[in-house]
């Protein structure tokens, strides 16, 4: 029980996580939905949502290519062009990297969320100032909430922050390609942490290092937090507007 306590960070990355891998996976689909509904054709929309997210389809594609030649693999092509995959999923982008060692293909694949990562919390901590909100609205003084909501949106370039914040955290999520290395780099770890274990260094493992892996685990789940609450927001009102040009046009997206 103490263990678990030690890593409740780990729980709120989790729960976070998969939270924002649900609202994001809804998001996109009513954006694609809107998009198609409005314009009627499938190339037009999809041109439309690739460019909706470039900035951060960019960073992501990049935080592979520099990632790659800091650890002096080769890569390839280098594409931001939208394009259907076999399995009928839609990838907006792609670096071509050579295939290398699992440890150099697990920290390329980890690197957009990485980059992603700091940006968001860059973003979401000094210019918008979530945490100083987040205080505000859970603070015993109620009539402080409608103050509070009017500075945040009055800060400098709000809705500029607001949109990298979404276009950077709906694309930093490594992708299943992305992800092919990390289990052997896991499966290492995990025999490394049971002999260190077994050999008896499983009390200074707990009193030294689990705290500081907790504090990454809720540096991690504050990030995700930041990214669930704008894609929260933009959710409904693009929900609602999908269906609205639905009814109004008659037409629907399977």
């Amino acid at each position: 029980m103490q263990f678990l306590r030690q890593l409740d960070g780990l729980w709120w990355l989790l729960l976070t996580l998969t939270l924002l891998l649900l609202t994001e996976r809804a998001l996109h689909r009513q954006l694609q939905a809107l998009f198609l509904l409005l314009t009627r054709r499938e190339k037009v929309s999809l041109v439309i949502f690739s460019l909706l997210f470039l900035p951060g389809v960019f960073l992501h594609e990049t935080s592979h290519y520099l990632s790659a030649w800091l650890l002096k693999v080769r890569t390839g092509r280098f594409s931001l062009i939208p394009s259907a995959t076999a399995d009928g999923r839609l990838q907006l982008g792609y670096v071509e990297t050579e295939s290398t060692d699992f440890f150099r293909d697990a920290l390329i694949g980890i690197a957009p969320l990485i980059l992603g990562g700091a940006i968001v919390a860059y973003l979401g901590l000094q210019r918008l100032q979530v945490l100083l909100l987040w205080e505000k609205l859970t603070g015993s003084d109620w009539s402080l909430f409608k103050q509070a909501m009017v500075d945040f949106y009055q800060q400098p370039d709000f809705w500029l922050w607001f949109y990298l914040i979404f276009a950077v955290s709906s694309t930093m999520l490594p992708s299943a390609t992305d992800r092919k290395a990390w289990l052997p780099v896991l499966g290492i770890t995990a025999g490394l942490v049971g002999v260190v274990i077994l050999v008896g260094a499983g009390p200074w493992l707990q009193a030294n290092l689990l705290p500081r892996l907790n504090d990454l685990f809720r540096g991690l789940a504050l990030i995700l937090a930041i990214s669930l609450g704008v894609h929260l927001v933009i959710l409904p009102p693009v929900w609602g507007l999908a269906k609205l040009v639905s009814r109004v046009t008659g037409l629907r997206v399977a």
